[in-house]
């Protein structure tokens, strides 16, 4: 689509959105494609590219000539600004040193510590340290109090416990005896002490060696309530979250909102440079919700979700539904009743999946082997099959769709574990020389023969043969080429595929976070929501979220006794909340 404020109408912007920062996402993403991981060409020649442009429903996307997939084209300046977004607590802290900008020691960021460069200069009224320059003479301050100025601070530790034990924010407010002003406050507090130790924790994982990950990916949507009456549609975002099956330790979950963008800056941006005019792989702001594009898609939006299928009619569904995006990578669906963030801005759902996997591979930097399971999304298997292509094509990282029927009733759940359970029973029986871990192979051997194929791509998915309570019906896809594999090997890989760990951390996140939990729908308000103990304010979605991903994996055990943390190796035992409250770098 030409730019309409150009004079000529000629295309002011590249073929194929450029590579940012060594990131380039736009490729084929089916792994057993010559063009897997292979960028498109910049000049278009006749007969002669790997891909050829198409403009489907008015996104700019590509159509590989090998294998005749398509695939939307995406921003990877947006993605490298998500990517940037997410990784941000990981940023070393500030060196303290002589402030003055015109000293040498300020110049050179030379750090207190240093034989000759400070003196000592007592303490601060509140107790910190103070330090003079040795070249300038410039006084300042060190501040190691992670509570300094905080009156009742004593407190803090009721508050903190109490948020993560699903106590709604007024009756922290009535026990604790403080401020709604104060608890928000202390909030912000526990927010930037979850973020700071998390960091300082983790920092270490790029070094850690890690033979194995098996990593669940999932989302969970949250709404935020209205403020106003006279617009009671909600707010809703999606975070998208990592979680390891083996240690449970949570890497990352990661919601779609950025709460220090100036939306009136940016759309005020918009209206100057014609962003709205261009392509969205093309725009400056690609990766961000502007109110135009939010209105159209509204008016567009069609969806409509259909409960009570058997998984394999729900698996064909959404491949489906899918097919009928705009953009199939986009889980996002604006709605009559629905509506943007009044502060900050809400970021396309698919650019924050990207930037996730993204996130996940700098983050853990020594890892040998990495198992994917994401939930049924071409959002999350495109963003997961383009961060991880090398790995994928070296045949380090192998994907799998895993879908669950979370529909059944307890009892179906129960009905369906102890049939699997007497089937297995059997086989042990005729099979006495067997080990338990080797029957199992044999029964999924047995049902990889008999895999189905679904969707537009012909994914082959096995019905699992060994449901539990929290996966009562299970069905398993493999995304990637395990054709090096033996059939033992590709049965075990079958049966270690779960979205446990990071269900369970979902789970504990409306179970323990009030403001979190699922709301009711009512018939009578048209669809919308209202749900007295849900945030008004986006930003504190964040906020909790990473607050509660710190406690999961620092302080709460497990039924082994150890907290995720110590499984993975980065605490000896389990911590307490004051180790948070009071922790400075």
């Amino acid at each position: 689509m030409p730019d309409k404020s150009s004079s000529a109408g000629k295309r002011n912007y590249p073929r194929i959105p450029p590579c940012h920062s060594g990131i380039q996402v736009n490729h084929c993403k089916s792994p057993i494609c010559a063009n897997y991981g292979v960028a498109p060409e910049q000049k278009s020649v006749r007969g002669k590219n790997r891909y050829t442009l198409d403009r489907h429903k008015g996104i700019a996307s590509c159509i590989c000539t090998v294998c005749g997939v398509g695939f939307p084209l995406k921003s990877n300046l947006g993605i490298v600004e998500e990517v940037e977004r997410l990784a941000s607590y990981l940023s070393p802290p500030d060196t303290v040193c002589c402030p003055n900008k015109a000293c040498a020691n300020h110049a050179n960021q030379l750090p207190i510590g240093i034989a000759g460069a400070y003196a000592s200069f007592g303490k601060t009224a509140i107790g910190n340290p103070r330090w003079r320059c040795g070249i300038c003479g410039k006084t300042f301050s060190q501040n190691t109090k992670a509570t300094a100025r905080q009156r009742d601070h004593h407190k803090n530790k009721t508050i903190f416990k109490l948020l993560v034990n699903k106590m709604p924010v007024r009756r922290i407010i009535e026990v604790t005896g403080i401020a709604p002003q104060t608890f928000y406050h202390r909030l912000a507090f526990f927010h930037r002490q979850c973020q700071a130790f998390a960091a300082h924790r983790e920092r270490a994982l790029a070094n850690l060696a890690i033979h194995r990950l098996y990593l669940g990916i999932d989302r969970q949507d949250y709404l935020v309530n209205w403020q106003i009456r006279k617009d009671k549609r909600n707010i809703q975002l999606s975070a998208i979250a990592a979680v390891d099956n083996e240690h449970g330790y949570c890497f990352g979950v990661h919601l779609n909102f950025d709460p220090s963008l100036d939306a009136a800056a940016i759309q005020a941006e918009v209206e100057i440079n014609g962003d709205l005019h261009m392509p969205y792989p093309h725009r400056r702001f690609a990766r961000l919700w502007l109110n135009a594009d939010y209105d159209a898609a509204r008016a567009r939006s069609t969806a409509t979700k259909r409960h009570n299928l058997c998984l394999s009619a729900a698996i064909d569904d959404t491949y489906a539904t899918a097919l009928t995006r705009d953009d199939i990578e986009s889980p996002d669906a604006p709605s009559s009743i629905k509506r943007l963030p009044e502060y900050g801005m809400q970021i396309h759902g698919e650019y924050t999946m990207y930037g996730h996997f993204l996130f996940l591979k700098r983050l853990l930097g020594n890892v040998q082997k990495w198992r994917f399971f994401i939930d049924q999304d071409p959002g999350l298997r495109a963003a997961c099959l383009a961060a991880f292509h090398d790995e994928i094509r070296a045949h380090t990282v192998d994907v799998f769709y895993v879908r669950i029927n979370k529909e059944l009733t307890v009892d179906e759940r129960r009905h369906r574990y102890n049939d699997a359970k007497t089937v297995f029973e059997q086989a042990k029986a005729s099979h006495p020389d067997m080990k338990p871990q080797d029957v199992k192979r044999e029964l999924i051997k047995e049902r990889l023969a008999a895999m189905m194929a679904h969707g537009k791509w012909q994914d082959q998915w096995l019905e699992h043969p060994f449901p539990t309570m929290g996966e009562p019906e299970k069905a398993v896809a493999c995304l990637t080429d395990l054709s090096g594999c033996n059939e033992a090997h590709k049965a075990w890989l079958y049966n270690k595929a779960s979205l446990q760990g990071v269900d369970s951390f979902f789970n504990q996140v409306r179970r323990r976070l009030s403001l979190l939990e699922r709301p009711i729908h009512s018939k009578s308000n048209k669809g919308r929501i209202w749900n007295g103990y849900s945030p008004y304010d986006p930003g504190n979605v964040t906020k909790v979220l990473d607050i509660m991903r710190t406690v999961h994996n620092y302080i709460l055990p497990g039924k082994d006794g150890k907290t995720p943390a110590e499984r993975l190796g980065l605490a000896q035992a389990p911590l307490d909340y004051e180790d948070i409250i009071y922790f400075s770098q």
